[in-house]
């Protein structure tokens, strides 16, 4: 069973008396523990594929299902807590909250969730953990670099054990050194079984990945396998 499933997704913006199709008959199939990039230029379609995906938006027509649930049929409370519970979120500007810790600002998830003050500390402590950030867990944003700050945003989307990592040009605010240790960090990730979507413009960044999705024009229009000397295989 795919964890991810799209069947002929539309997606059409009615501007005046223009109409977009943003995305055209889009079909994909994404297994569990995959690492995949969906690269495309501003414009292709990308932004809108994701938000999609990440049950931030629904389709004019066709079906998108998660863990073999049909997010398309839902109305926006279950989306929301489908968010929640499946889905960590990494964007390139980090939005991490100024005056907050490290550990409070990856807390967050698991305060919507309802989770105890214990719970959240020891989930926290572990996911920041994970980024090797243990060290930095009682600093703001503000006393953290470029990278150490989309380590805790990286560790915040972690925290609630999602079946999905989506990172969202997650270097594009990042100088080239600081981007491959995010794009290190994300190959460990990976390597410790977590599914991980990253959408980018940047080839480089996408190479990073076992599989590129190139959309174009709202259409899917190649999807290749990456070999592990970062050379593109069919």
């Amino acid at each position: 069973m795919a964890l991810i499933e799209t069947r002929n997704l539309w997606k059409t913006y009615v501007m005046g008396s223009e109409t977009v199709n943003a995305l055209r008959n889009v079909s994909i199939e994404i297994e569990q523990g995959e690492y995949v990039a969906i690269m495309g230029p501003s414009g292709s379609g990308k932004s809108t594929l994701m938000n999609l995906i990440g049950c931030l938006d629904t389709p004019t027509q066709g079906e998108y299902f998660l863990n073999d649930k049909n997010v398309s049929q839902m109305n926006d409370d279950e989306l929301a807590n489908i968010r929640n519970r499946e889905i960590g979120f990494v964007f390139q500007t980090f939005n991490l909250l100024p005056r907050a810790t490290a550990l409070h600002n990856v807390e967050l998830p698991l305060i919507y969730n309802g989770s105890s003050a214990v719970e959240r500390e020891e989930g926290a402590t572990k996911a920041l953990g994970k980024v090797e950030l243990a060290d930095r867990m009682t600093h703001r944003p503000s006393e953290l670099s470029g990278g150490q700050r989309q380590r805790v945003a990286i560790a915040r989307a972690l925290v609630n054990d999602p079946s999905l990592l989506l990172a969202d040009e997650p270097t594009g605010n990042l100088d080239s050194k600081t981007s491959l240790d995010i794009m290190r960090l994300m190959s460990n990730l990976h390597a410790q079984g977590n599914t991980i979507i990253v959408v980018t413009h940047e080839k480089d960044i996408a190479r990073q990945a076992g599989r590129i999705l190139s959309i174009l024009d709202g259409e899917i229009v190649s999807d290749e396998k990456i070999a592990e000397n970062n050379k593109v295989v069919s």
